[in-house]
């Protein structure tokens, strides 16, 4: 038995077929979509994924899938630049300090959203065979932290914390870098106070090395 597009049901007339493209893309239909790729990735990763899959889970006809997304690879790209968009809030605390540990108090909360403990370690297997994925992963993962990391260095330089110079990336290496490696890589807990200290050698690190 076929199963029931939800979208296209609601917006057929009764004695005659709707034409192509007529169909409104329900919103709600399109979160459960969403939520059923997580599912999916989580339970098989991205190669054995299937847009059949997905429309199983969600409920819905594979035309439902299609309607929004070409194919699993394009589904997937929007939903990791989706989360990209999200970004890391620049903190504006007064200080080095103040700012780096504001800033891993939020990267804590998004290293453990099920994309990036779940979805993206796959996904970076999944790049080597898809540049497009790669591309999509270094939006999430780096462009908009640098743009941020940026901010950080360049007021903590006008206060006269760093000296000029000071290397943004270098900030970012080592204000994330551990951080991604404790939650994402070894997937361990963080014991009580580590962002404070990690925050703190973050700062020493940076003065140091200028």
């Amino acid at each position: 038995m076929t199963k029931t597009d939800p979208e296209t049901a609601a917006n057929r007339p009764p004695s005659r077929r709707a034409p192509a493209g007529a169909a409104v893309l329900r919103e709600d239909v399109t979160d459960a979509i969403r939520a059923a790729v997580f599912e999916e990735l989580a339970a098989v990763g991205f190669a054995r994924m299937s847009i059949e899959g997905i429309a199983r889970r969600a409920g819905v006809g594979k035309t439902a899938v299609y309607r929004r997304w070409k194919s699993k690879l394009s589904l997937v790209l929007d939903l990791v630049s989706a989360f990209a968009e999200q970004g890391l809030p620049v903190p504006h605390t007064g200080s080095l300090y103040g700012d780096i540990r504001a800033l891993l108090a939020v990267a804590s909360l998004a290293l453990r959203h099920p994309i990036a403990s779940q979805v993206i370690p796959d996904l970076l297997v999944e790049s080597v065979r898809h540049p497009e994925i790669a591309d999509a992963i270094k939006a999430a993962l780096l462009d908009g932290q640098q743009g941020v990391a940026a901010v950080v260095v360049r007021e903590a330089v006008e206060r006269g914390e760093l000296p000029p110079g000071a290397d943004p990336d270098r900030a970012l290496d080592l204000i994330v870098g551990p951080l991604y490696w404790r939650l994402v890589v070894v997937k361990g807990a963080l014991p009580k106070g580590y962002l404070d200290d990690l925050a703190k050698s973050a700062v020493a690190a940076l003065k140091a090395t200028g």
